[in-house]
């Protein structure tokens, strides 16, 4: 369609129809014993598609596939989770030979731990206190336990010891792995005998969320919209110095924004907002980005950068919480703007947001969603397909977002959402001259539709959020 005269009020004028959501306390950001509980039967369905023997998972407390499958949180040594269907049979007894078995093979010094987050969080609650602790089943059926010995030895040699043990009556087993085991670990696991074969089986499980883990992702981005008020908050209270006698009194030679008697710089507001999050119990884990001006068009940019009136102020705010779930929140303010280019690219990229959760259902394709935002992002001049470093929207309308901040499944792929799918929905447009505008929400796919996680209001112009 041809743009014509846009006469709407200015979008930090219009009326939010999407309310600051309810503020968190501290507290609901969970203590650490309300953790996620993994069900580990696909990999056992894993194994039986593939006709394999079992899984083995390699990797430290930075690898989100393990710290997802295990729930512990220990060190950045690495360690190994081994799993084998229930047709394998233990040589040395143990628990029932007949039950799937997930074994951690913990680092040394970390057996309590590993017990306390892999073995009892997983075990299903009762109404009265058994005698023994170990008689209470596991919420999936899997039995599993902790293995200590040989705590010095490499991961893999542990996780080839284990399914000796386990595995102890088969011929030529074939143990299944994602592609991102550390080398040395395959080598080890080859040289005791056993073949590997990649599966996609841990990414595939993490793509759908439980309630459970819908609800930690939900928690994080409330704590998420807190460090965007404080930081809006911060722009509301800022004002535009130009007097030339004034700027070099404060040490600078061109128009600045100035907040209690000093420049403000993205640095500054990043401390903001980061002591807000820790406030709420979330850790920034180095993912605020905040630009300024051109500096707003570089997707990641955690420099620093003084903040000037009229130009684009992107902030886009990912913590990561307790259990290791992200939040992620992304929203774009002019102080002092003229209503030039900044305004049209807003106007645009709301309404390429708009276009995007119209089309945000179950059974929809990713790539959907993204070609919608994309077409609306046209309608208003934009080049939708722009390279990097070029005027335009260059990058996806999103991405799943869990265990990682960035993960399955991508809104520019080819598969069809599903319930359970959480997504970011970001539409943005840069100017590496001019600056850059992105609008960022967390939605969560739902049966019959999607749901937003958090939501924080709409506006060009930032006001101090009242609180409910």
């Amino acid at each position: 369609m041809t743009e014509g005269p846009d006469r709407s009020p200015p979008a930090g004028n219009r009326r939010s129809t999407e309310p600051i959501t309810p503020p968190v306390e501290p507290s609901d950001t969970h203590p650490r014993g309300d953790a996620p509980r993994t069900d580990l039967s696909p990999l056992l369905a894993a194994c039986e598609a593939a006709d394999a023997d079992g899984v083995v998972v390699i990797g430290d407390r930075f690898d989100d596939n393990l710290r997802y499958l295990t729930r512990f949180s220990g060190p950045d040594r690495p360690f190994a989770l081994v799993v084998v269907p229930a047709r394998a049979e233990s040589r040395s007894g143990g628990p029932d030979p007949s039950s799937a078995r997930a074994v951690l093979c913990a680092p040394a010094l970390f057996h309590e731990q590993a017990a306390r987050e892999f073995v009892e969080a997983a075990r299903e609650p009762v109404d009265a206190d058994p005698p023994d602790g170990s008689n209470q089943p596991f919420h999936d059926g899997i039995t599993r336990s902790v293995c200590i010995e040989d705590a010095g030895d490499p991961p893999g040699l542990r996780a080839a010891s284990v399914l000796d043990d386990l595995l102890a009556d088969r011929s030529d087993p074939t143990v299944l792995t994602p592609r991102s085991i550390p080398h040395d670990a395959a080598l080890h696991l080859e040289g005791a005998g056993y073949g590997l074969a990649s599966t996609t089986a841990v990414a595939d499980a993490r793509a759908i969320k439980t309630a459970e883990e819908i609800d930690r992702l939900g928690r994080v981005q409330r704590a998420t919209t807190r460090a965007m008020a404080r930081a809006e908050t911060v722009l509301a209270e800022s004002g535009p110095v130009y007097d030339p006698d004034a700027l070099a009194t404060l040490g600078v030679e061109e128009p600045v924004l100035v907040w209690r008697d000093g420049p403000l710089s993205t640095e500054r507001l990043r401390r903001q907002v980061n002591a807000t999050l820790a406030r709420y119990g979330v850790r920034d884990a180095g993912n605020t980005v905040i630009g300024a001006g051109a500096s707003a068009a570089d997707l990641h940019y955690t420099g620093v950068d003084l903040l000037r009136p009229g130009e684009t102020v992107l902030l886009d705010i990912s913590p990561r919480g307790p259990h290791g779930y992200y939040g992620d929140l992304t929203r774009t303010f002019v102080v002092d703007g003229d209503g030039g280019w900044e305004r049209r690219a807003y106007v645009a990229v709301e309404a390429a947001r708009k276009a995007a959760l119209a089309t945000l259902n179950p059974g929809v394709t990713a790539r959907e969603v993204h070609r919608e935002a994309a077409a609306e992002l046209a309608a208003y001049g934009f080049d939708p397909n722009a390279g990097e470093g070029e005027a335009g929207f260059t990058h996806g309308t999103g991405h799943g977002v869990g265990m990682s901040l960035h993960e399955a499944p991508s809104l520019s792929a080819d598969l069809e959402l599903r319930p359970g799918h959480v997504v970011t929905i970001e539409p943005g447009v840069y100017d590496p001259d001019l600056g850059g505008v992105r609008l960022e929400d967390l939605v969560a796919v739902t049966d019959d539709g999607h749901s937003i996680l958090a939501s924080y209001p709409f506006r060009m112009v930032p006001k101090t959020p009242e609180r409910p």
